[in-house]
């Protein structure tokens, strides 16, 4: 079986339908707590961002803290890059760009933070991705990875309204227990893992939904952020997302 969920193509086109992407990433985006938690304590000066086109992690910790960045894709549209860094103010100098494969890369530079968001998952074998991440990692230094959380209420709306894009996710990466294992077998240290956030859903095609749909999807969303703001628990069923902290 092949490792891979996804192909050139498949982001090509994802990419090329998505609207919007050229936004100014604000002061709170999404993680900012706990990456901001990383740089007051570990104090990074360099990070790279796997898989994260178009690269809004980068440009976050570039932004806000000054951090050398480095954004990691195996494919990269230069248009809506050079788009979504104008409209944060930067230029194609103040991030550094490497087109490649996870795969068969092997990096000159190592640093002080390595980072994904939404990678791990579209891979069938979690360990060996984690472990891609590593030979970025320098001694020392911090890895921090997110994924979302397809095994809740969110999943289910996946698999009900948009099939094609949940089987596109590798749903047993999303154990936060295993992830942890996983990082302690591969020599990592202070490791954590778990559920993150207060309840919320997504679909990639809700512009292709019906009226009713919509409605009904809205309803799901209002009812759980309401439950979640009275008992503000994370767990499997509601949170949106996982994350997964360690060092080297």
């Amino acid at each position: 079986m092949a490792n891979e969920l996804t192909d050139k193509a498949f982001w090509a086109n994802y990419w090329e339908s998505k609207k919007g992407l050229a936004f100014k990433v604000p002061a709170n985006y999404t993680f900012h707590k706990l990456l901001k938690n990383i740089v007051d304590e570990q104090h990074p000066e360099s990070a790279v961002e796997l898989g994260g086109f178009p690269g809004y992690y980068a440009i976050f910790l570039k932004k806000y803290f000054g951090l050398k960045t480095t954004l990691f894709d195996f494919y990269v549209h230069q248009k809506v890059l050079k788009e979504v860094l104008v409209a944060n103010e930067l230029t194609e100098k103040d991030i550094d760009v490497i087109e490649g494969d996870l795969f068969n890369f092997q990096p000159k530079e190592k640093y002080d933070l390595v980072l994904s968001c939404g990678l791990i998952e579209h891979f069938n074998d979690t360990k060996d991705i984690i472990a891609r991440h590593l030979t970025f990692l320098k001694p020392g230094g911090t890895l921090f990875i997110t994924l979302p959380n397809f095994t809740g209420v969110n999943g289910w709306v996946q698999r009900k309204y948009d099939m094609d894009n949940y089987e596109k996710h590798n749903i047993s990466s999303m154990n936060p227990r295993a992830l942890a294992q996983y990082c302690r077998e591969l020599g990592l240290k202070d490791v954590t893992a778990g559920y993150y956030g207060k309840f919320s859903v997504w679909l990639e095609n809700r512009d292709e939904q019906s009226g009713f749909a919509k409605a009904f999807l809205k309803g799901i969303w209002l009812v759980g952020k309401v439950a979640t703001k009275i008992v503000p628990v994370e767990s499997r069923r509601l949170s949106p997302y996982i994350v997964l902290k360690a060092t080297l």
